[in-house]
This record gives C-alpha cells, sequence and structure tokens, in this order.
C-alpha cells in the first residue's frame, strides 16, 4: 500500500488535540502518523435513523483531516447491528428495524456523510459482506473470546444490572459484532464519540486475540446541543440538522449557549486556535459582546454546509427579523380552502393545534402541547399585536389574517384562498 507524506508538527498537533477527547493509545497513534504508512481509518455508523446533526460531524470533520493528509477512510454501514440497535448513552433496549428499513436509511446517512467526507477518498463496506455468511459456529467461537463480566463493566450495561432492568442477549453481541468489523477491514484507527469507547476497546483486544495489530481508538468530545445542557440529539429537538435550510441553521446556532461557543468553533470550524484563544480572553474581559462571535460561527457553519451566498442570506434574515424584530418577508400561507379539503376544518376559522400540525410547524399533538407550554407560540393579528398562546389554549380559533408564530423563526398566515 502507498505511503503518504511527511506529516508536519503543526497537522500532528492539530490532528491529535483539535476536537479531540482521548486517544489510545496516543503514543502508537502519533507513531502510526508519523511511519509513512497510510492508515485504514474505520468509523462504523448505525443507520437506525436517516439523518445527521452537528455532533456526528465533529468526528466526520476529523477522518476529513486525515483525508487531506492522504489516509484511507472506511466507513462500516452496519446493516446487521443496527437491527439489534446499540444502548450507549441509553436506558433501555432500542427497537429492532428490518433490514429494508436500515438500508433505506442508509441512503439519506450517505448522501449526508459526504457533504463533509469526500466521497472520492472513501469506501463504503456493508456489514453483510462479512456476517451474511457467519453461521452459529463461528457466533459461538466469537462469543467464547469475552466474559459477560467484562461486558458488564460498560457503564450502560452496568446501571441497567444493578437497576435490575433488562439487557437482551443480542445487546451483548453488538460489541463483538462491532469489533469484527475492525477485524474483517484489518482497520489501524477507529473513530467514534467518548460513548463508544468500551465498544472501540473490544475491537482493540479483538484484533489482537486474532493476530492482527490492534487498531488505535480515537475518541471525539460529546457536543452539547443547543438547550446547553444535554448531548445533541433529535430526540432532545437540541440539534442542528447537517440538511437544515440556511436560515433555520443559521438561527439555531443563534440559541447556542454562551458558554458553548468556544467548543462549537472548536470542532465544527477550521478557525485558527489562537484567534480563538484570543476571542475567548475577550468575551471573558467584556471586551468583545458573545453575540459577535456567535454570529460568525452561525455564518462559518452555515457557510460550510451551503455557501456564502446562503449563509450572507440568512445572516441578514436572522438581524432583520430576530434582532430588529421585523417579520419576514417570505411568511408561508395556509388558505382556509385548502385546510377545508384536508378535512382540517369546516368553517371559516381553525384551532391553534389543527393550523401548527397542517402547517408542519410540530410534528405530533405532544410537540404541539409542548411548545405551547413552553410559551413558544405567539398569534399575530392583522393590527401586528403579536399575542402569546398559552398552554391551556390549544384550540383557540384562529381567523384568516392571522399570523401564528412558532419559536424564533417559523411563521405561518392564515388566508381565506
Amino acid at each position: 500500500m502507498a505511503g503518504v507524506g511527511k506529516i508536519s508538527p503543526q497537522d500532528l498537533e492539530s490532528v491529535i488535540t483539535r476536537g479531540v477527547s482521548e486517544i489510545i493509545s496516543r503514543d502508537e497513534f502519533v507513531r502510526l502518523l508519523q511511519s509513512g504508512k497510510k492508515l485504514r481509518l474505520k468509523m462504523g455508523f448505525d443507520p437506525s435513523r436517516p439523518d445527521i446533526h452537528l455532533g456526528h460531524v465533529v468526528g466526520l470533520r476529523k477522518l476529513r483531516q486525515l483525508q487531506e493528509l492522504g489516509h484511507q477512510v472506511i466507513l462500516i454501514v452496519g446493516d446487521w447491528t443496527a437491527q439489534i440497535g446499540d444502548p450507549s448513552g441509553q436506558s433501555a433496549t432500542r427497537t429492532m428495524l428490518s433490514h429494508e428499513e436500515v438500508l433505506e436509511n442508509a441512503k439519506s446517512y450517505l448522501r449526508q456523510f459526504f457533504k463533509v467526507v469526500d466521497e472520492s477518498q472513501a469506501q463504503v463496506i456493508y456489514q453483510s459482506e462479512w456476517f451474511g455468511n457467519f453461521d452459529l459456529a463461528k457466533v459461538i467461537e466469537l462469543t467464547g473470546r469475552f466474559t459477560v463480566a467484562q461486558f458488564l463493566q460498560r457503564a450502560d450495561f452496568a446501571q441497567r444490572f444493578a437497576d435490575q432492568k433488562p439487557i437482551a442477549i443480542t445487546e451483548l453481541l453488538y460489541p463483538l459484532l462491532q469489533a469484527y468489523d475492525s477485524v474483517a477491514i484489518e482497520a489501524d484507527v477507529e473513530f467514534g464519540g467518548t460513548d463508544q469507547m468500551f465498544n472501540l476497546l473490544v475491537g482493540r483486544e479483538l484484533q489482537g486475540m486474532m493476530g492482527q495489530t490492534p487498531q488505535q481508538c480515537f475518541m471525539m468530545p460529546i457536543l452539547v446541543g443547543t438547550d446547553g445542557v444535554q448531548k445533541m440529539s433529535k430526540s432532545l429537538d437540541n440539534y442542528v440538522a447537517v440538511d437544515e435550510a440556511p436560515v433555520d441553521m443559521y438561527g439555531k446556532l443563534m440559541s447556542v449557549s454562551d458558554d458553548q461557543i468556544m467548543s462549537y468553533f472548536e470542532y465544527l470550524t477550521d478557525v485558527p486556535m489562537p484567534e480563538l484563544a484570543a476571542m475567548a480572553a475577550d468575551v471573558e474581559s467584556n471586551a468583545l459582546n458573545p453575540m459577535e462571535p456567535k454570529k460568525r460561527l452561525a455564518w462559518e457553519v452555515t457557510n460550510q454546509f451551503h455557501d456564502r451566498a446562503a449563509a450572507d442570506a440568512a445572516q441578514a434574515h436572522f438581524e432583520r427579523v430576530v434582532q430588529g424584530r421585523d417579520l419576514p418577508t417570505d411568511i408561508p400561507e395556509m388558505s382556509l380552502a385548502d385546510l377545508r379539503s384536508q378535512g382540517v376544518t369546516e368553517g371559516n376559522e381553525v384551532r391553534v393545534d389543527d393550523l401548527m400540525l397542517a402547517a408542519g410547524l410540530a410534528p405530533s399533538k405532544a410537540q404541539v402541547k409542548r411548545l405551547l407550554t413552553q410559551g413558544a407560540v405567539e398569534r399575530i393579528s392583522q393590527d401586528d399585536d403579536p399575542q402569546p398562546v398559552t398552554g391551556g389554549e390549544a384550540g383557540y380559533l384562529l381567523q384568516p389574517g392571522d399570523l401564528l408564530k412558532v419559536g424564533k423563526r417559523r411563521y405561518v398566515r392564515l388566508t381565506d384562498s
């Protein structure tokens, strides 16, 4: 296999420190980078969901950085393990998916994955290439290499066992199958979040058992969501999706808590670290309003996934609508006629919750209730007088001309026709 060029001290420092939580073993990994060998970089994903958010992008950017230094990315599509479900960070087992659902999710995931990673320098492999012919004897041989006691050391298993909550046998197989992926492709380095440490280490150990050089385990930090508290997650509604429209992406990033701005800069942009240190110092000393670096962050990330024109337009929209409190010029409309044809209403008025659902401002009645309870919904009548719609007013009747605002950026106007 062809080697790669000598890595500069500056590139080495960036690879092993920026957006990195831990490397096992760091010294071994550095020696590999300096050896000139073209490394096989493994990242696996289970397409249990069809989309990617910025929390995933932290690791993808590291893969792209190493690609640019000449290394080979190998993406493992977990079309088998996704049917089991990895409980990492979960308090219960996950719903098993059909193989057809997994493959459909994978198509969407890959399209978004290659918005960050260079497709021309990546290899995509489905687990079914080796697990498709895995018989019972091989499964038993694989399970015989580890003990239940070893697996109960994993934090989420240990907690559920202590709480007397169920742990399916299939879940114990998950780390073994992920580990075998590393054996199958002879991975040099495997990438994952800190919540994947146990699984990555099982792969490292299994490779050693099977006569291969143990992989290095490269772990990225967990990105805190826009709520500033918990990890970014769609289920917690604190995420920014890779496929987000420019205005929504910019707007959501502007809701990032002030104490997370520098982490987002470090993990998701190429702004040099010395510049970030100076920026952080200026914010700390009150020489710089946090709003300014936050707007730059939102612009940098939006530009990365769209383009300069889209990022500029999103920033202008935010400054006009949110900061200037002006209404957008392109508010979506829904007519009473359309709502009647859909069976949403029969009269000349429509309920708040029905309009929110019909306009796609919330995916379910439960979400409508949550938004109302949080005070995130406003009715703006024809005289432009904003009135909050409270938690008990889901059935409040709107009339043609009324404008409904949900959150800071989403609107819909009810019309006669």
